[in-house]
């Protein structure tokens, strides 16, 4: 009898708990696959460029802080990876402390950065004398706790964190913004193309040609003049000298909307290095709304007319005037 295939592994900022744990199980294909933990994004798209895992889910976008720059930086620099599919998780927090911890005694913080940045107001209204110790993930902050000589009092944890750890909440929801997500991407090796849904999203990183006045203004006008709303534009330094910078564009629409496509033709003739890192179905499954002169057969009657023009075929499309 043939061997089994083996199961895929796929590849997430660990352990198990985390928000990044959570957005993989939306991942329909990594259900009832492997799973493994990493410490950083960039061991989990290592993962990825060699093949020990088929794809990494990392967190790109949150509701309040915005871009994650180390996915970003990550994403630019690494070739050969696309974005295949989003998820979106709430962010919610809770602060766990051992046993027999009473919350006027905690005086040290453990947080992963992100978390305490979204939770700086509920700490400096309830423990205004702490100090924060930062920890590398959501899980490892409430795990140092369990040390045999920890420096916390207490950690910012995930909801439901206290299952897997023998903690105790000492409060709930302390995140400032009730209404935070943050977005995750799933990243693979696989140049292929999710289909068309009409509620899809398109990222690309795209590099200035210049420091000089009206090249940003240039850049947006690719998508502008074309229909072509973004969701998301940000800057990010390029690195080899002061003043250049590339940024992160996520496009409401599909590379084979003939608006998007058009738009990418015009950042390809702008900019000297654009990087495609995909087209796949939004998150919120919100259809993307067109204007009627941005419609596909907008597009395909203009070639068709400038075809008919080059060809010197005779009737309504060949002949001026």
């Amino acid at each position: 009898m043939p061997a089994s295939t083996p199961p895929a592994t796929y590849s997430y900022l660990g352990p198990a708990g985390t928000f990044t744990w959570a957005a993989l199980q939306q991942v329909p294909d990594a259900q009832g696959q492997s799973w493994r933990s990493v410490n950083n994004v960039g061991e989990a798209l290592d993962d990825v460029v060699s093949g020990r895992s088929a794809g990494a889910v990392i967190a790109i976008e949150n509701s309040v802080e915005g871009g994650v720059s180390a996915t970003q930086d990550a994403l630019a620099s690494i070739p050969g990876l696309r974005i295949s599919g989003e998820y979106l998780v709430p962010v919610d927090f809770v602060l766990v402390a051992r046993p027999g911890t009473a919350l006027a005694q905690v005086r040290v913080v453990a947080a992963h950065p992100v978390a305490y940045a979204q939770c700086h107001l509920w700490l400096d209204a309830k423990l205004p004398e702490h100090e924060h110790l930062p920890a590398t993930s959501n899980v490892a902050a409430p795990a140092s706790l369990l040390d045999a000589n920890p420096i916390a009092d207490a950690a910012i944890a995930p909801p439901g964190i206290e299952s897997e750890y023998p903690l105790e909440v000492l409060a709930e929801h302390i995140g400032d913004n009730p209404k935070a997500v943050t977005r995750f991407v799933l990243v693979t090796s696989s140049m292929a193309i999710p289909a068309r849904t009409g509620a899809d999203k398109t990222s690309v990183i795209v590099e200035l040609p210049a420091d000089q006045p009206g090249a940003l203004v240039e850049m947006l006008e690719q998508f502008a003049t074309r229909g072509v709303n973004l969701s998301l534009l940000q800057s990010r330094p390029i690195g080899d000298e002061l003043g250049r910078y590339r940024f992160v564009v996520d496009i409401d629409g599909h590379v084979r909307d003939e608006r998007v496509a058009d738009a990418l033709l015009g950042l390809k003739r702008f900019s000297p290095k654009v990087i495609f890192l995909g087209s796949y179905p939004r998150a919120d499954k919100v259809a993307v709304e067109v204007t009627a002169r941005h419609d596909d057969e907008v597009y395909i009657d203009a070639r068709d007319w400038l075809r008919g023009l080059l060809s010197g075929e005779p009737g309504e499309r060949g002949e001026p005037g």
